[in-house]
């Protein structure tokens, strides 16, 4: 069963006053959506009006997203600065993303690049890769790289060149290595937890304000296959 994020649980990774990294859980959704469930922004924002005594609405910025099935690394800025200057971190691609994956199939080379033109179907929230660009398509890249083989599972390192929905996904999909739980994307069956496996597992980047250089390594989360990693 997941546990979701509460401002008690809630996983924090890196902290200073201009922004918080936590570590999401299973079915967190970053921000609030149709659903009307709590996001992890309005738990983080709890937590610091808690910790800080906080008068008033805390301000909290959302940078990036993960989708609910995914767990990892998610930056929040905590001043206006450093939402600014951290989207431009990110838009403009001057961060750098590693994540691991757990995949059934193990794929052909144990190093590669991939690239695809992804098309997003609003309908069904999918993306569908393809070899060739198709109208309404647009360029996705990553590199893989196998790093251990299990009994039945592979666990691959992943480097995002592009942040496309569901990128990961739908590109090791592609190569016929859907992610462990992700039925969306061809797996045979769901996990228990209703997750994927699918984690953020380290994200580098130059500090909005104090211009340090940052890394930040999330633990995996606390189950059998992770645990073998």
């Amino acid at each position: 069963m997941k546990i979701l994020s509460n401002k008690i649980n809630l996983q924090i990774l890196h902290e200073d006053n201009h922004i918080i990294v936590v570590n999401k859980r299973v079915g967190d959704i970053v921000q609030g959506d149709k659903t009307g469930d709590k996001p992890l922004s309005d738990v983080v924002k709890e937590y610091i009006k808690d910790k800080y005594n906080k008068p008033g609405d805390v301000f909290l910025g959302v940078i990036h997203r993960l989708d609910r099935p995914t767990t990892g690394i998610v930056v929040f800025a905590r001043t206006s600065k450093a939402l600014t200057r951290m989207n431009e971190l990110f838009s403009n691609r001057e961060t750098k993303k590693t994540y691991w994956a757990v995949v059934k199939n193990k794929p052909q080379e144990a190093t590669a690049k991939l690239v695809h033109f992804l098309k997003r179907n609003e309908k069904n929230n999918t993306s569908k890769a393809h070899l060739k660009e198709v109208p309404d398509s647009k360029v996705a890249s990553l590199d893989y790289t196998v790093f251990k083989e299990l009994n039945n599972y592979v666990a691959l390192e992943i480097n995002l060149h592009t942040g496309r929905h569901h990128q990961i996904r739908a590109q090791l999909s592609a190569i016929g290595s859907p992610i462990k739980g992700d039925l969306k994307y061809g797996f045979d069956r769901s996990n228990p937890d209703g997750g994927i496996h699918l984690h953020a597992r380290k994200l580098s980047f130059v500090h909005p304000v104090t211009k340090e250089n940052i890394t930040i390594v999330a633990p995996t989360p606390d189950e059998t296959i992770w645990n073998a990693l």
